[in-house]
């Protein structure tokens, strides 16, 4: 059994309900300081359906003492977090009238965009950086964290998930190079599954800004088995699409605001010529 801080922390030990009350602007009084995730708008009319896997790099205080040992370089770059993905999620929201999910945790804690058997799922190094706070991380570290965090953060996300017609957009951001690896070309990339009922006009649609470098499954692929589209999407015959958005570009609220009225008209259109 896992200890009582443990079970004060994790929200799926509390009942969730239906008709989804809980906003992050006003956390049910049962809940700690912590939450492994945020809501915004669950009550917004939209078909649409906007998630936010990497939103922050935050560390909770049940792990390692909230430091994973790494310096404040390194927890502010895209090995932590997706940088600028949550701002532009939340304005998308907005201008969509669409609910928000986001993960309130560092894919450095744990990955909710891999599965539970994914190797990948706890790194112990990451784009040249060693995770000092993982380097011990066992097999029962592994399942407190997906205890505390991954599994509270993916059991909402399905609830929303399951809301009728529903077609969710997963906000991702990539760093513009890696260490020792050549620039990357792309401003936005799409990664999609063999499912291409709204990728493929969402793609038609950015490949005809003149303006735009776009990467179809690039700069990752969009097949992979277990990670959150699979799990809510895929496996349920759900239409969605993942966006990676070039990270300097949305490093500022200016570009965080741009991108998320760009992306309102370009999904819209998308989503007509789906007729979905």
């Amino acid at each position: 059994m896992l200890p009582q801080t443990l079970l004060q922390v994790a929200y799926c030990a509390i009942p969730f309900p239906k008709q989804l009350p809980y906003t992050c602007d006003k956390l049910d009084d049962r809940l700690m300081t912590y939450s492994p995730f945020f809501i915004h708008g669950a009550d917004r009319p939209s078909r649409w359906l906007i998630t936010c896997d990497h939103a922050t790099n935050t560390v909770p205080p049940e792990i390692n003492g909230g430091d994973l040992g790494l310096p404040r370089e390194d927890m502010e770059r895209h090995i932590a977090y997706d940088v600028g993905a949550y701002e532009v999620s939340k304005h998308l929201g907005e201008i969509l009238n669409a609910p928000v999910i986001a993960a309130n945790f560092s894919r450095l804690v744990i990955d909710p965009n891999r599965g539970e058997d994914d190797p990948t799922l706890l790194m112990k190094l990451y784009d040249g950086s060693i995770i000092p706070g993982n380097r011990h991380a066992d097999a029962v570290e592994r399942e407190r964290r997906l205890y505390m965090c991954y599994r509270p953060y993916h059991e909402a996300l399905e609830r929303m998930a399951g809301l009728p017609h529903a077609v969710i957009v997963s906000m991702h951001s990539f760093t513009r190079q890696l260490r020792g690896r050549d620039p990357r070309p792309w401003h936005i990339g799409v990664l999609h599954t063999p499912d291409e009922r709204f990728s493929r006009p969402l793609i038609d649609r950015l490949e005809a800004e003149a303006d735009l470098c776009v990467g179809v499954n690039e700069p990752y692929t969009g097949v992979l088995p277990g990670d959150a589209i699979d799990r809510h999407c895929t496996s349920h015959g759900r239409p969605n699409a993942l966006i990676e958005l070039r990270n300097d570009l949305i490093a500022d609220n200016a570009g965080q605001r741009e991108w998320a009225e760009r992306l309102a008209v370009i999904l819209q259109d998308a989503l007509g010529e789906s007729g979905l």
